[in-house]
């Protein structure tokens, strides 16, 4: 593969770290520190509103069981005009309007049509409803469940945040490995075309190094649309339109350095403690359906004025009560609750013992990633130095005439290789450190 290909299709691999977007045509550049990121994404982000949602709903819900201890109050007003015999005489009854003359069978069986004017007060008071009270139960273990979602939901961005600053300090080491291979090719293009006019080197030679310019330029072009690709996708991680180019602020910020060395999953941490608290509330849920078998104490009582006429409150009366009542069977529907409930607790169960599980080979993953990491950038700084004086000695042996122009382009791709490789394993020890961290959050901390 000849310099010019290898060059173009080796920094081509910048430009897929970043998620594509549209650039706006008024381009601010702002710079921006790692943790005005991350301040500005837990403030903005759209995720964190939508976990907050999520919570403020779970809250209400348990609100809304405050009415097994509130009262049930209502007030109703009803107008009834019949000829009925019965309830013609009940009528009159309810509005102790009854004379000697309505014990006339006649007029008992037969009647005028009457008319019943009612106003009501009707109150019902839960006096003891054991499952109600679990279910209670079981609605604010669903608070605390959707509190540690959304710490979850916030550790996670944070690590997202993360990601994307590092990928945007990437694009501008990318950019900044091109532009010193652009200030190298045209230098190597400059005494190339001198020896070409002294008629020391062939022609195919100076196209060589024209070819080899035209090509890094491009690679230029491309390094800026990956800052601009990795700026759009930090800003709508920090809920900010599209168009403003970011900068790292304050030099080039390396990732976090202190991680966790007991590579050990912490069963506290929230996103385990959400599943954790879903299972307490499913359990919660099973116990409540188990004391629906229970009977259920309430008290009653309503006050209400009867008139014959609409505006009129001519007789009242009231009564009150307790009731007890007990669901003895109702066809298994309770029984088939149970069991599907408990499903849903077992399922929830094991799918916190695989969570656990895939989040404890994610960490040996990702300690074995920061291990290759590590000793890439070793690696690589040794390189560059060997690539450094290799591409130095080639300079001077090309401008005794001892190599061609081939040989010298390459030395200088490979250097520039070298520097890629070099950022995208420090790229890779910082987001392997910051996925470490994302792993071994608690929700003590």
């Amino acid at each position: 593969m000849s310099p010019i290909k290898y060059f173009t299709a080796w920094f081509a691999a910048v430009f897929l770290l970043s998620p594509s977007s549209k650039v706006a045509a008024q381009e601010i550049v702002k710079n921006i520190s790692l943790s005005e990121a991350i301040a500005a994404a837990l403030n903005d982000n759209k995720e964190i509103h939508l976990a907050g949602i999520d919570q403020n709903i779970a809250a209400i819900n348990f609100k809304k069981t405050n009415a097994i201890f509130l009262p049930q109050v209502s007030l109703s007003y009803t107008g009834i005009r019949t000829n009925d015999p019965l309830n013609s005489f009940g009528f009159k009854l309810e509005q102790r309007t009854i004379t000697q003359n309505d014990f006339n069978p006649v007029l008992l069986n037969n009647p005028n049509a009457t008319s019943n004017y009612m106003t009501r007060l009707e109150v019902q008071q839960p006096l003891l409803n054991i499952d109600m009270l679990y279910q209670r139960m079981g609605a604010k273990k669903q608070i605390e469940a959707y509190q540690y979602k959304t710490q979850r939901t916030k550790e996670y961005l944070t690590f997202e945040v993360q990601n994307a600053y590092l990928q945007l300090q990437l694009a501008y080491d990318a950019l900044k490995v091109v532009e010193e291979a652009l200030q190298t090719a045209k230098s190597i293009y400059v005494f190339t075309d001198n020896h070409f006019k002294q008629g020391l080197i062939q022609k195919s030679d100076l196209l060589n190094a024209q070819v080899h310019i035209t090509s890094v330029e491009s690679s230029q072009a491309k390094a800026q649309s990956g800052i601009k690709n990795a700026s759009d996708y930090l800003g709508l991680l920090m809920g900010k339109p599209a168009g403003t180019i970011y900068k790292p602020g304050g030099g080039l910020q390396t990732g976090p350095t202190a991680v966790d060395t007991s590579r050990y999953i912490y069963p506290e941490r929230s996103d385990f403690m959400a599943i954790q608290k879903a299972i307490e509330a499913s359990n919660l849920m099973v116990k409540s359906s188990q004391m629906s078998y229970l009977p259920r104490i309430n008290a009653f009582g309503n006050y209400q004025y009867n008139d014959s006429r609409v505006t009129g409150f001519g007789a009242n009366s009231y009564f009150f009560g307790v009731q007890v009542s007990w669901n003895i069977f109702i066809g298994n529907k309770t029984k088939n609750a149970i069991a599907a409930q408990k499903s849903e607790r077992d399922k929830l169960v094991t799918q916190l013992a695989q969570q656990k599980e895939q989040s404890q080979s994610d960490l040996d993953k990702a300690y074995r990633d920061l291990s290759d990491a590590t000793f890439e950038i070793k690696q690589g700084k040794e390189a560059i130095e060997q690539a450094t004086e290799s591409l130095r000695i080639l300079q001077n042996r090309y401008k005794q005439g001892l190599v061609n122009t081939t040989d010298v382009l390459m030395a200088e791709t490979q250097l520039s290789q070298l520097k890629f490789s070099l950022a995208q394993a420090q790229f890779s020890s910082n987001v392997s450190r910051a996925y470490i961290q994302f792993l071994t959050a608690t929700a003590n901390k």
